[in-house]
Protein backbone atom coordinates (compact mmCIF):
# COMPACT_ATOMS: atom_id res chain seq x y z
CA UNK A 1 0.00 0.00 0.00
CA UNK A 2 0.49 3.39 -0.68
CA UNK A 3 1.22 5.60 2.32
CA UNK A 4 -0.98 8.23 2.34
CA UNK A 5 0.86 12.29 1.86
CA UNK A 6 -0.40 15.59 2.90
CA UNK A 7 0.85 19.03 1.37
CA UNK A 8 2.84 21.51 3.64
CA UNK A 9 -0.31 23.74 4.12
CA UNK A 10 -2.96 21.58 5.08
CA UNK A 11 -6.00 21.55 7.34
CA UNK A 12 -8.31 19.16 8.48
CA UNK A 13 -11.57 21.38 8.76
CA UNK A 14 -10.51 21.81 4.39
CA UNK A 15 -10.65 18.29 3.91
CA UNK A 16 -13.46 16.97 5.64
CA UNK A 17 -15.89 19.76 5.01
CA UNK A 18 -14.49 22.68 2.51
CA UNK A 19 -13.40 20.35 -0.16
CA UNK A 20 -17.06 18.51 -0.48
CA UNK A 21 -17.92 22.48 -1.84
CA UNK A 22 -15.44 22.45 -4.19
CA UNK A 23 -16.58 18.88 -5.43
CA UNK A 24 -20.16 20.47 -6.11
CA UNK A 25 -21.62 18.41 -3.07
CA UNK A 26 -22.36 21.35 -1.20
CA UNK A 27 -26.03 20.47 -1.16
CA UNK A 28 -25.87 16.99 0.59
CA UNK A 29 -27.13 16.17 3.56
CA UNK A 30 -24.15 16.19 5.88
CA UNK A 31 -26.13 16.67 9.24
CA UNK A 32 -29.33 15.22 10.68
CA UNK A 33 -30.45 16.24 14.06
CA UNK A 34 -34.22 14.84 14.84
CA UNK A 35 -36.38 16.22 11.92
CA UNK A 36 -34.06 18.58 11.24
CA UNK A 37 -30.92 18.68 8.51
CA UNK A 38 -28.02 20.78 7.46
CA UNK A 39 -26.02 20.30 4.23
CA UNK A 40 -22.64 20.80 3.49
CA UNK A 41 -22.73 24.31 2.63
CA UNK A 42 -24.65 25.51 5.63
CA UNK A 43 -22.28 23.60 8.20
CA UNK A 44 -19.51 25.57 6.02
CA UNK A 45 -20.89 28.66 5.84
CA UNK A 46 -21.46 28.43 9.70
CA UNK A 47 -18.04 26.92 10.29
CA UNK A 48 -16.43 29.83 8.29
CA UNK A 49 -18.45 32.74 10.24
CA UNK A 50 -17.17 31.27 13.49
CA UNK A 51 -13.96 30.99 12.74
CA UNK A 52 -13.91 34.24 11.79
CA UNK A 53 -15.62 35.47 14.98
CA UNK A 54 -12.80 33.07 16.70
CA UNK A 55 -10.27 35.94 15.51
CA UNK A 56 -12.60 38.87 16.23
CA UNK A 57 -12.48 37.78 19.80
CA UNK A 58 -9.04 37.37 20.13
CA UNK A 59 -8.78 33.51 20.20
CA UNK A 60 -5.03 33.17 19.61
CA UNK A 61 -4.11 30.64 16.79
CA UNK A 62 -2.37 27.57 18.52
CA UNK A 63 -4.01 28.01 21.64
CA UNK A 64 -7.01 25.63 22.74
CA UNK A 65 -11.09 25.95 22.58
CA UNK A 66 -12.50 23.55 24.76
CA UNK A 67 -15.59 22.08 23.51
CA UNK A 68 -18.01 20.79 26.38
CA UNK A 69 -21.62 20.12 24.60
CA UNK A 70 -24.24 16.93 24.32
CA UNK A 71 -24.30 15.72 20.59
CA UNK A 72 -25.53 18.70 18.75
CA UNK A 73 -24.67 20.10 15.41
CA UNK A 74 -23.30 23.45 17.54
CA UNK A 75 -20.70 21.20 18.73
CA UNK A 76 -19.68 19.99 15.02
CA UNK A 77 -19.23 23.39 13.84
CA UNK A 78 -17.54 24.58 16.71
CA UNK A 79 -15.11 21.56 15.94
CA UNK A 80 -14.34 22.45 12.53
CA UNK A 81 -14.51 26.09 13.41
CA UNK A 82 -11.50 25.76 15.80
CA UNK A 83 -9.50 23.53 13.12
CA UNK A 84 -9.97 26.36 10.48
CA UNK A 85 -9.35 28.88 12.58
CA UNK A 86 -5.08 27.19 13.27
CA UNK A 87 -6.72 26.46 16.95
CA UNK A 88 -6.48 23.26 18.79
CA UNK A 89 -9.36 21.51 20.09
CA UNK A 90 -10.19 20.08 23.36
CA UNK A 91 -13.27 18.01 24.59
CA UNK A 92 -15.63 17.29 27.31
CA UNK A 93 -18.10 15.20 28.91
CA UNK A 94 -21.09 17.75 29.53
CA UNK A 95 -22.06 15.41 32.23
CA UNK A 96 -18.41 15.13 34.16
CA UNK A 97 -17.97 16.27 37.48
CA UNK A 98 -17.63 19.51 37.82
CA UNK A 99 -14.12 19.37 39.26
CA UNK A 100 -13.05 17.57 36.42
CA UNK A 101 -13.98 20.34 33.88
CA UNK A 102 -12.49 23.03 36.19
CA UNK A 103 -9.09 20.30 35.61
CA UNK A 104 -9.14 20.56 31.79
CA UNK A 105 -10.19 24.42 31.90
CA UNK A 106 -6.86 24.96 33.99
CA UNK A 107 -4.37 22.09 32.25
CA UNK A 108 -5.26 23.19 28.73
CA UNK A 109 -4.90 26.98 29.54
CA UNK A 110 -8.55 27.72 27.35
CA UNK A 111 -8.57 30.44 25.34
CA UNK A 112 -12.03 29.78 24.63
CA UNK A 113 -14.93 27.51 25.75
CA UNK A 114 -18.27 26.22 24.03
CA UNK A 115 -20.35 24.92 26.21
CA UNK A 116 -24.24 25.03 27.81
CA UNK A 117 -25.43 27.92 30.35
CA UNK A 118 -25.94 24.59 33.16
CA UNK A 119 -21.83 23.37 32.61
CA UNK A 120 -21.00 27.53 32.32
CA UNK A 121 -22.07 28.00 35.83
CA UNK A 122 -21.65 24.48 37.46
CA UNK A 123 -17.38 25.52 36.89
CA UNK A 124 -18.06 29.17 36.96
CA UNK A 125 -14.78 29.57 39.88
CA UNK A 126 -12.36 28.22 36.89
CA UNK A 127 -13.42 30.54 34.18
CA UNK A 128 -13.65 33.28 36.00
CA UNK A 129 -9.97 32.71 37.55
CA UNK A 130 -8.40 31.95 34.55
CA UNK A 131 -6.04 34.47 32.89
CA UNK A 132 -6.58 32.59 30.03
CA UNK A 133 -9.72 32.69 28.38
CA UNK A 134 -11.31 35.36 25.84
CA UNK A 135 -14.20 34.25 25.19
CA UNK A 136 -17.11 32.13 26.75
CA UNK A 137 -19.76 30.72 24.20
CA UNK A 138 -22.94 29.19 24.84
CA UNK A 139 -25.33 27.00 23.16
CA UNK A 140 -28.89 24.83 24.31
CA UNK A 141 -28.70 22.09 26.12
CA UNK A 142 -31.76 20.57 23.71
CA UNK A 143 -33.56 17.31 23.17
CA UNK A 144 -33.22 15.61 20.06
CA UNK A 145 -34.72 17.65 17.45
CA UNK A 146 -34.92 21.07 19.36
CA UNK A 147 -33.47 24.29 18.42
CA UNK A 148 -29.61 23.93 19.21
CA UNK A 149 -29.10 27.17 17.19
CA UNK A 150 -31.27 29.14 19.37
CA UNK A 151 -29.69 32.37 21.96
CA UNK A 152 -29.23 31.38 25.81
CA UNK A 153 -29.05 33.89 29.01
CA UNK A 154 -25.25 33.80 30.26
CA UNK A 155 -26.22 32.34 34.08
CA UNK A 156 -25.63 34.89 36.78
CA UNK A 157 -22.94 33.08 38.61
CA UNK A 158 -20.77 35.08 34.95
CA UNK A 159 -22.43 38.84 35.86
CA UNK A 160 -19.11 40.99 35.45
CA UNK A 161 -16.89 38.31 33.94
CA UNK A 162 -13.91 40.07 32.20
CA UNK A 163 -14.43 38.39 28.88
CA UNK A 164 -17.10 38.38 26.82
CA UNK A 165 -20.18 35.57 27.33
CA UNK A 166 -22.11 35.30 24.01
CA UNK A 167 -24.73 32.65 22.46
CA UNK A 168 -22.83 30.75 20.10
CA UNK A 169 -25.18 32.00 17.53
CA UNK A 170 -24.60 35.48 18.22
CA UNK A 171 -20.54 35.08 17.54
CA UNK A 172 -21.82 32.77 14.12
CA UNK A 173 -23.97 36.22 13.39
CA UNK A 174 -21.06 38.87 13.87
CA UNK A 175 -18.83 36.66 11.72
CA UNK A 176 -21.02 36.51 8.96
CA UNK A 177 -20.30 40.25 8.86
CA UNK A 178 -16.59 39.55 8.37
CA UNK A 179 -14.74 38.49 5.41
CA UNK A 180 -11.08 38.22 6.61
CA UNK A 181 -9.40 35.12 4.62
CA UNK A 182 -8.78 32.44 7.06
CA UNK A 183 -5.02 31.44 7.07
CA UNK A 184 -3.59 28.98 6.19
CA UNK A 185 -2.20 26.08 8.55
CA UNK A 186 0.74 23.88 8.29
CA UNK A 187 -0.26 19.76 8.13
CA UNK A 188 2.12 19.14 11.53
CA UNK A 189 0.47 22.24 13.30
CA UNK A 190 -1.41 20.99 16.55
CA UNK A 191 -4.93 21.11 16.09
CA UNK A 192 -6.43 18.72 18.36
CA UNK A 193 -5.85 17.43 21.97
CA UNK A 194 -7.10 14.18 22.79
CA UNK A 195 -7.33 12.91 26.13
CA UNK A 196 -6.18 9.62 28.35
CA UNK A 197 -8.99 7.61 29.76
CA UNK A 198 -7.18 9.23 33.13
CA UNK A 199 -7.33 5.63 35.02
CA UNK A 200 -3.60 5.66 36.13
CA UNK A 201 -4.17 9.36 37.50
CA UNK A 202 -5.54 12.76 36.12
CA UNK A 203 -5.86 12.58 32.31
CA UNK A 204 -3.66 13.94 30.06
CA UNK A 205 -4.01 15.24 26.20
CA UNK A 206 -2.04 14.03 23.49
CA UNK A 207 -0.70 16.62 21.47
CA UNK A 208 -2.31 15.78 17.17
CA UNK A 209 -1.49 17.23 14.23
CA UNK A 210 -4.13 17.56 11.09
CA UNK A 211 -2.30 15.17 9.58
CA UNK A 212 -2.80 12.49 11.99
CA UNK A 213 -6.42 12.62 11.56
CA UNK A 214 -5.92 13.05 7.80
CA UNK A 215 -4.16 9.41 7.75
CA UNK A 216 -6.59 7.73 9.64
CA UNK A 217 -9.37 8.77 7.49
CA UNK A 218 -7.51 7.41 4.25
CA UNK A 219 -6.10 3.80 5.74
CA UNK A 220 -8.67 2.64 8.25
CA UNK A 221 -12.42 4.49 7.31
CA UNK A 222 -12.06 4.30 3.49
CA UNK A 223 -9.39 1.76 2.66
CA UNK A 224 -10.30 -0.42 5.80
CA UNK A 225 -14.04 -0.51 6.59
CA UNK A 226 -15.05 1.08 3.72
CA UNK A 227 -16.99 4.39 4.63
CA UNK A 228 -18.77 5.68 1.09
CA UNK A 229 -21.48 9.14 0.26
CA UNK A 230 -24.27 7.00 0.79
CA UNK A 231 -23.71 5.84 4.23
CA UNK A 232 -25.79 7.66 7.36
CA UNK A 233 -23.88 7.19 10.98
CA UNK A 234 -24.90 7.10 14.42
CA UNK A 235 -23.12 6.23 17.18
CA UNK A 236 -23.59 5.12 20.70
CA UNK A 237 -20.23 6.87 22.23
CA UNK A 238 -20.40 10.79 22.39
CA UNK A 239 -18.97 13.43 20.26
CA UNK A 240 -16.50 14.51 22.59
CA UNK A 241 -14.67 10.49 22.89
CA UNK A 242 -12.17 10.47 19.89
CA UNK A 243 -13.35 7.32 18.37
CA UNK A 244 -16.82 8.85 17.98
CA UNK A 245 -14.98 12.18 16.89
CA UNK A 246 -13.79 9.90 13.99
CA UNK A 247 -16.67 7.47 13.18
CA UNK A 248 -19.79 9.57 13.66
CA UNK A 249 -18.29 13.11 12.19
CA UNK A 250 -14.98 13.34 10.77
CA UNK A 251 -15.16 9.84 8.48
CA UNK A 252 -18.70 10.25 7.55
CA UNK A 253 -17.71 14.11 6.12
CA UNK A 254 -14.51 13.16 4.76
CA UNK A 255 -16.33 10.72 2.24
CA UNK A 256 -19.65 13.51 1.73
CA UNK A 257 -22.27 11.17 3.84
CA UNK A 258 -24.60 12.34 6.54
CA UNK A 259 -23.78 12.25 10.18
CA UNK A 260 -27.00 11.40 12.64
CA UNK A 261 -26.87 12.95 16.13
CA UNK A 262 -29.24 12.51 19.26
CA UNK A 263 -28.75 14.94 22.34
CA UNK A 264 -29.56 12.22 25.33
CA UNK A 265 -27.80 9.86 27.01
CA UNK A 266 -27.14 6.42 25.15
CA UNK A 267 -29.47 3.70 26.63
CA UNK A 268 -31.53 1.23 24.80
CA UNK A 269 -33.83 3.03 24.80
CA UNK A 270 -32.59 6.36 22.95
CA UNK A 271 -30.01 4.58 20.70
CA UNK A 272 -33.21 2.51 19.27
CA UNK A 273 -34.94 5.67 18.64
CA UNK A 274 -32.23 6.97 16.96
CA UNK A 275 -32.03 3.43 14.82
CA UNK A 276 -35.45 3.67 13.98
CA UNK A 277 -35.35 7.61 13.12
CA UNK A 278 -32.41 7.89 11.54
CA UNK A 279 -32.09 3.92 9.60
CA UNK A 280 -28.44 4.39 9.83
CA UNK A 281 -26.25 2.52 7.81
CA UNK A 282 -23.28 2.73 10.03
CA UNK A 283 -23.23 2.32 14.09
CA UNK A 284 -20.43 2.79 16.13
CA UNK A 285 -21.18 0.42 19.15
CA UNK A 286 -19.70 -0.28 22.68
CA UNK A 287 -19.82 -4.39 23.62
CA UNK A 288 -21.82 -3.16 26.95
CA UNK A 289 -24.88 -1.49 24.88
CA UNK A 290 -24.58 -4.28 22.36
CA UNK A 291 -25.47 -6.53 25.26
CA UNK A 292 -28.32 -4.47 26.52
CA UNK A 293 -29.68 -3.85 22.97
CA UNK A 294 -30.26 -7.24 22.92
CA UNK A 295 -31.86 -7.67 26.03
CA UNK A 296 -34.03 -4.91 25.18
CA UNK A 297 -34.79 -5.86 22.13
CA UNK A 298 -36.47 -9.51 24.04
CA UNK A 299 -37.86 -7.00 26.57
CA UNK A 300 -40.30 -4.92 23.83
CA UNK A 301 -40.99 -8.43 22.05
CA UNK A 302 -42.36 -10.06 25.70
CA UNK A 303 -44.74 -7.03 25.94
CA UNK A 304 -46.09 -7.91 22.52
CA UNK A 305 -43.79 -5.29 21.28
CA UNK A 306 -41.89 -4.82 17.69
CA UNK A 307 -38.37 -5.52 17.89
CA UNK A 308 -35.45 -3.56 17.01
CA UNK A 309 -35.07 -3.26 13.32
CA UNK A 310 -31.63 -2.90 11.96
CA UNK A 311 -32.18 -4.16 8.45
CA UNK A 312 -30.68 -0.90 7.21
CA UNK A 313 -27.12 -1.53 9.15
CA UNK A 314 -24.13 -2.39 6.67
CA UNK A 315 -22.07 -2.68 9.63
CA UNK A 316 -21.59 -1.95 13.03
CA UNK A 317 -18.08 -0.63 14.28
CA UNK A 318 -17.02 -1.96 18.28
CA UNK A 319 -13.96 -0.75 20.21
CA UNK A 320 -13.25 0.61 23.56
CA UNK A 321 -13.45 -2.73 25.46
CA UNK A 322 -13.64 -6.49 24.95
CA UNK A 323 -16.66 -8.05 22.57
CA UNK A 324 -16.48 -11.47 23.89
CA UNK A 325 -17.24 -13.87 21.20
CA UNK A 326 -20.86 -15.23 22.24
CA UNK A 327 -22.12 -11.62 22.74
CA UNK A 328 -20.75 -10.74 19.39
CA UNK A 329 -22.44 -14.03 18.13
CA UNK A 330 -25.65 -13.54 19.47
CA UNK A 331 -25.71 -10.05 17.84
CA UNK A 332 -24.72 -10.68 14.27
CA UNK A 333 -27.26 -13.72 14.45
CA UNK A 334 -29.87 -11.36 16.03
CA UNK A 335 -29.52 -8.78 13.86
CA UNK A 336 -28.16 -9.99 10.97
CA UNK A 337 -25.13 -7.45 10.23
CA UNK A 338 -21.32 -7.59 10.78
CA UNK A 339 -19.96 -6.25 13.68
CA UNK A 340 -15.97 -4.79 13.08
CA UNK A 341 -14.20 -4.95 16.14
CA UNK A 342 -11.40 -3.05 16.45
CA UNK A 343 -8.98 -1.60 18.75
CA UNK A 344 -7.34 2.24 18.56
CA UNK A 345 -6.24 4.63 21.44
CA UNK A 346 -5.73 8.35 22.30
CA UNK A 347 -2.20 7.99 21.50
CA UNK A 348 -2.99 6.93 17.60
CA UNK A 349 -6.49 8.81 17.60
CA UNK A 350 -7.72 6.43 16.10
CA UNK A 351 -8.68 2.37 14.96
CA UNK A 352 -4.95 0.78 13.91
CA UNK A 353 -6.08 -3.19 14.31
CA UNK A 354 -9.87 -4.46 13.07
CA UNK A 355 -11.86 -6.99 11.68
CA UNK A 356 -13.35 -5.28 8.70
CA UNK A 357 -15.60 -7.00 5.65
CA UNK A 358 -15.39 -10.25 4.41
CA UNK A 359 -12.54 -11.00 7.25
CA UNK A 360 -14.39 -11.42 10.95
CA UNK A 361 -12.24 -13.64 13.65
CA UNK A 362 -15.16 -13.81 16.66
CA UNK A 363 -12.82 -12.99 19.83
CA UNK A 364 -10.19 -11.51 18.04
CA UNK A 365 -9.15 -7.58 17.32
CA UNK A 366 -8.66 -8.61 13.69
CA UNK A 367 -5.56 -7.97 11.66
CA UNK A 368 -3.05 -4.87 11.78
CA UNK A 369 -5.11 -1.82 9.41
CA UNK A 370 -2.73 -1.18 6.06
CA UNK A 371 -0.55 1.41 6.69
CA UNK A 372 0.26 0.64 9.95
CA UNK A 373 2.67 -1.85 12.21
CA UNK A 374 2.50 -3.85 15.41
CA UNK A 375 4.86 -5.83 17.32
CA UNK A 376 4.30 -8.02 19.99
CA UNK A 377 7.08 -7.78 22.16
CA UNK A 378 8.19 -8.66 25.97
CA UNK A 379 6.65 -6.98 28.86
CA UNK A 380 10.42 -5.75 29.49
CA UNK A 381 11.31 -4.57 26.50
CA UNK A 382 13.10 -1.16 26.18
CA UNK A 383 12.17 -0.03 23.40
CA UNK A 384 10.89 -0.84 19.78
CA UNK A 385 13.76 -3.04 17.89
CA UNK A 386 13.49 -5.83 20.90
CA UNK A 387 13.00 -9.20 19.20
CA UNK A 388 9.45 -9.94 18.95
CA UNK A 389 7.64 -12.68 20.89
CA UNK A 390 6.59 -15.70 18.43
CA UNK A 391 3.49 -15.98 17.31
CA UNK A 392 0.81 -16.95 20.01
CA UNK A 393 3.18 -15.75 22.91
CA UNK A 394 1.49 -12.90 24.97
CA UNK A 395 3.66 -9.85 25.26
CA UNK A 396 2.90 -5.54 24.81
CA UNK A 397 1.58 -4.57 21.91
CA UNK A 398 3.59 -1.84 20.48
CA UNK A 399 2.39 -0.09 17.50
CA UNK A 400 3.61 1.95 14.11
CA UNK A 401 2.33 4.64 12.26
CA UNK A 402 2.08 8.24 10.73
CA UNK A 403 -1.07 8.88 13.29
CA UNK A 404 1.06 8.80 16.27
CA UNK A 405 1.06 11.72 18.93
CA UNK A 406 3.72 14.36 19.22
CA UNK A 407 3.27 13.22 23.27
CA UNK A 408 1.60 14.04 26.39
CA UNK A 409 1.30 17.88 27.11
CA UNK A 410 3.24 18.35 30.32
CA UNK A 411 4.82 15.03 31.32
CA UNK A 412 7.66 14.55 29.17
CA UNK A 413 8.28 11.65 31.51
CA UNK A 414 5.48 10.19 30.66
CA UNK A 415 5.94 10.55 27.02
CA UNK A 416 9.86 9.27 27.03
CA UNK A 417 8.18 5.80 28.59
CA UNK A 418 5.44 5.67 26.29
CA UNK A 419 6.45 7.61 21.99
CA UNK A 420 9.93 5.81 20.93
CA UNK A 421 9.61 7.98 17.39
CA UNK A 422 7.07 6.64 15.13
CA UNK A 423 6.36 3.76 17.45
CA UNK A 424 3.89 3.89 21.08
CA UNK A 425 3.97 1.23 23.62
CA UNK A 426 0.43 0.28 24.15
CA UNK A 427 0.66 -1.28 27.32
CA UNK A 428 -1.98 -3.48 25.93
CA UNK A 429 -1.26 -7.21 26.44
CA UNK A 430 -1.69 -9.49 23.19
CA UNK A 431 -0.68 -11.90 21.05
CA UNK A 432 0.02 -12.67 17.61
CA UNK A 433 -1.36 -15.76 16.09
CA UNK A 434 0.39 -17.64 12.82
CA UNK A 435 -2.68 -15.62 10.64
CA UNK A 436 -1.66 -12.25 11.85
CA UNK A 437 -5.09 -12.31 14.28
CA UNK A 438 -4.77 -10.35 17.12
CA UNK A 439 -5.92 -11.32 20.18
CA UNK A 440 -6.33 -9.48 23.50
CA UNK A 441 -5.50 -10.51 26.94
CA UNK A 442 -6.22 -6.96 29.09
CA UNK A 443 -4.05 -4.23 30.45
CA UNK A 444 -0.62 -5.11 31.81
CA UNK A 445 -1.44 -2.93 34.46
CA UNK A 446 -4.69 -5.30 35.10
CA UNK A 447 -3.34 -8.14 35.86
CA UNK A 448 -3.97 -10.15 38.95
CA UNK A 449 -1.71 -12.16 40.57
CA UNK A 450 -3.23 -15.36 42.25
CA UNK A 451 -1.61 -18.15 43.88
CA UNK A 452 1.94 -16.75 42.00
CA UNK A 453 -0.34 -16.77 38.66
CA UNK A 454 -1.36 -13.70 36.98
CA UNK A 455 -5.03 -13.53 35.61
CA UNK A 456 -5.97 -11.28 32.89
CA UNK A 457 -9.67 -9.89 34.53
CA UNK A 458 -10.58 -9.70 30.29
CA UNK A 459 -9.92 -13.56 29.87
CA UNK A 460 -12.40 -14.72 32.95
CA UNK A 461 -15.12 -12.02 31.92
CA UNK A 462 -14.99 -13.66 28.45
CA UNK A 463 -15.68 -16.32 29.86
CA UNK A 464 -18.05 -15.68 32.67
CA UNK A 465 -19.97 -14.38 29.94
CA UNK A 466 -20.69 -16.98 28.17
CA UNK A 467 -23.23 -18.60 30.42
CA UNK A 468 -26.57 -17.68 29.39
CA UNK A 469 -27.79 -16.11 32.52
CA UNK A 470 -24.69 -13.32 32.20
CA UNK A 471 -25.12 -10.24 30.95
CA UNK A 472 -22.67 -7.78 31.94
CA UNK A 473 -19.29 -8.83 34.10
CA UNK A 474 -16.21 -7.34 35.62
CA UNK A 475 -13.71 -9.06 37.75
CA UNK A 476 -11.70 -7.23 40.49
CA UNK A 477 -9.02 -8.30 43.06
CA UNK A 478 -10.05 -8.50 46.69
CA UNK A 479 -8.07 -9.40 49.86
CA UNK A 480 -9.34 -12.47 51.88
CA UNK A 481 -7.29 -13.43 54.91
CA UNK A 482 -3.75 -11.88 53.21
CA UNK A 483 -4.53 -13.38 50.09
CA UNK A 484 -5.43 -11.74 46.59
CA UNK A 485 -8.17 -13.50 45.07
CA UNK A 486 -10.81 -12.77 42.21
CA UNK A 487 -14.20 -11.65 42.60
CA UNK A 488 -17.01 -11.09 39.67
CA UNK A 489 -19.65 -9.35 39.76
CA UNK A 490 -22.74 -10.11 37.62
CA UNK A 491 -25.41 -8.33 36.32
CA UNK A 492 -27.95 -11.37 34.64
CA UNK A 493 -30.09 -11.05 31.41
CA UNK A 494 -33.57 -10.47 31.66
CA UNK A 495 -34.58 -14.24 31.69
CA UNK A 496 -32.38 -14.76 34.52
CA UNK A 497 -33.52 -12.10 37.07
CA UNK A 498 -36.67 -13.38 37.95
CA UNK A 499 -35.31 -17.01 38.67
CA UNK A 500 -32.71 -15.17 40.93
CA UNK A 501 -35.71 -13.55 43.05
CA UNK A 502 -36.89 -17.27 43.96
CA UNK A 503 -35.78 -18.88 47.27
CA UNK A 504 -32.09 -19.99 47.18
CA UNK A 505 -32.37 -18.73 43.46
CA UNK A 506 -29.44 -16.49 43.49
CA UNK A 507 -27.29 -19.58 45.88
CA UNK A 508 -28.02 -21.76 42.64
CA UNK A 509 -26.99 -19.48 39.98
CA UNK A 510 -23.85 -18.43 41.57
CA UNK A 511 -22.81 -21.99 41.56
CA UNK A 512 -24.27 -23.00 38.16
CA UNK A 513 -21.72 -20.03 37.14
CA UNK A 514 -18.86 -21.05 39.25
CA UNK A 515 -19.11 -24.47 37.81
CA UNK A 516 -19.71 -23.08 34.19
CA UNK A 517 -15.65 -21.24 35.24
CA UNK A 518 -14.25 -24.49 36.71
CA UNK A 519 -14.99 -26.40 33.39
CA UNK A 520 -13.12 -23.91 30.98
CA UNK A 521 -10.50 -22.26 33.34
CA UNK A 522 -7.54 -23.16 35.30
CA UNK A 523 -7.88 -23.23 38.89
CA UNK A 524 -6.42 -19.92 39.27
CA UNK A 525 -8.85 -17.88 36.86
CA UNK A 526 -11.99 -19.24 38.67
CA UNK A 527 -13.56 -16.26 40.49
CA UNK A 528 -13.54 -17.11 44.36
CA UNK A 529 -17.33 -15.30 44.59
CA UNK A 530 -19.79 -13.97 42.43
CA UNK A 531 -21.87 -11.11 42.99
CA UNK A 532 -24.82 -9.80 41.76
CA UNK A 533 -25.41 -6.81 40.63
CA UNK A 534 -28.13 -4.13 38.49
CA UNK A 535 -24.99 -2.45 36.90
CA UNK A 536 -21.56 -1.79 36.96
CA UNK A 537 -19.89 1.84 36.68
CA UNK A 538 -18.64 2.85 33.53
CA UNK A 539 -16.28 6.04 33.05
CA UNK A 540 -17.47 8.93 30.58
CA UNK A 541 -16.18 6.51 27.26
CA UNK A 542 -19.39 4.15 28.40
CA UNK A 543 -16.64 1.27 29.36
CA UNK A 544 -16.71 -0.75 32.60
CA UNK A 545 -15.09 1.01 35.28
CA UNK A 546 -12.77 -1.81 37.20
CA UNK A 547 -11.02 0.76 39.06
CA UNK A 548 -14.46 2.49 39.74
CA UNK A 549 -15.73 -1.11 41.14
CA UNK A 550 -12.77 -1.57 43.45
CA UNK A 551 -12.55 1.92 45.13
CA UNK A 552 -16.51 0.46 45.53
CA UNK A 553 -15.28 -2.20 47.32
CA UNK A 554 -13.13 -0.83 49.80
CA UNK A 555 -15.17 1.91 50.37
CA UNK A 556 -18.08 -0.98 51.89
CA UNK A 557 -14.91 -2.43 54.06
Amino acid sequence: MQRPSFPDQFNLADTVLFEREREGRGDRVALRFGERSWTYSQVAERTRALARAFARLGVPREHRVYIVLPDTPPFCWSLLATLAHGGVVAMGNPHAPAADLEYVVDYSRAAAIVTTPAVADSIAPALLRSPHLRALLLVPDVPTGGDSEAPVDPPASLAGAGFPVLSLCHAIDEGRELSTPLIPTHRDEVCFWLFTSGTTGKPKANMHTHRDFAYNIEVYARRTVGYREDDVTVSVPRLFFGYATGTNLLFPLAVGATAALFSERPTPESVAAAIARYRPTIVTNVPTMMGKLLDFDDERAARGEERIDMSSCRFHLSAGEALPPALLERFMARFGCDVYDGIGSAEMFHIYASNRPGDIRPGSLGRVVEGYEIAILPQDAAGPGAAPLPPGETGVMWVRGDSVSLGYFLDRDKSWSTFYGHWCRTGDLFRIDQDGYLWFSGRADDLIKVSGVFVAPVEVEDCLIQHPAVGLAAVIPVEEDGLTKTRAFVVLREGARARAETQGGRAALSAEILEHCVARLSRQKVPRSVVFVDDLPKNDRGKIDRRALIRAVKGQG
